[in-house]
């Protein structure tokens, strides 16, 4: 891969929160707002950005997906934000890149070939070159982990609701509500895409609704930082 091959590049987040702290990276950032959603365009180092905030939800995503992709035409998109971590080996803070995606929560009956039946892969594998960027990035950083991210539209709140993700999906390392919908979308206009997210609660545990707050509350802007990192060595 040519270091210049992303010269354009879309991020999208969901939250307010995320897309405050995400907007704290660029330079010269404009804002513009269409089709209810918020954009900044500005650079990090010498790659321009499209950051924008595309809601909570799989619906949500793939219209922000569509709009971003259709209106500013990026050469990748990155998806970044907050999950929760579904794998005893996650605590909060760590760092999932996702190698793959999928819906835990779509079934269609027993299909024997997803992608010919379907139009789309079950699991959808991130862009072979963001992917070994981020390999390159995080070399040595040891609260990042490459595996599965599972995308829902429910936010997980209960032992209960993981333990069925995870029966599903063993493999599954953390669960959010927007990454295998952009990935959809992104497979479907032929769009390199990679997700990565932040842990901000576990499930399992017992305190899991304080555990979220707290990370609002003491979430320092470094965990964002991946991001620029990353865009360097594109």
């Amino acid at each position: 891969m040519e270091k210049q091959r992303f010269k354009k590049i879309g991020i999208i987040v969901a939250m307010s929160k995320e897309y405050d702290l995400v907007r704290n990276l660029l330079i010269d950032a404009k804002e513009e707002h269409f089709l209810n959603f918020d954009f900044s365009v500005g650079h990090i180092g010498d790659k321009e950005i499209v950051l924008m905030k595309s809601g909570i939800g799989k619906v949500n995503a793939t219209i922000a997906t569509l709009e971003l992709i259709s209106h500013f035409k990026p050469d990748c998109i990155i998806n970044t934000g907050v999950a929760g971590g579904i794998d005893q080996s996650v605590r909060v803070g760590d760092i999932i890149v996702g190698e793959e995606s999928c819906y835990h929560d779509f079934y269609c009956g027993e299909v024997n070939d997803h992608q010919a039946e379907l139009g789309y892969p079950e699991f959808i594998p991130a862009d072979r070159a963001l992917h070994a960027s981020l390999l390159r990035t995080t070399e040595g950083m040891d609260n990042v982990k490459f595996g599965l991210i599972c995308t829902g539209d429910q936010f997980i709140t209960n032992r209960e609701e993981l333990f069925k993700i995870k029966a599903k999906h063993p493999a599954g390392m953390a669960v959010d509500m927007e990454s295998n919908s952009i990935a959809h979308t992104c497979f479907m206009h032929k769009t390199p895409f990679v997700s990565f997210r932040i842990i901000s609660d576990t499930p399992w545990v017992d305190n899991h609704e304080e555990q979220y707050l707290n990370f609002w509350d003491e979430a320092p802007q470094r965990t964002f930082d991946l991001l620029r990192s990353l865009l360097s060595n594109l």
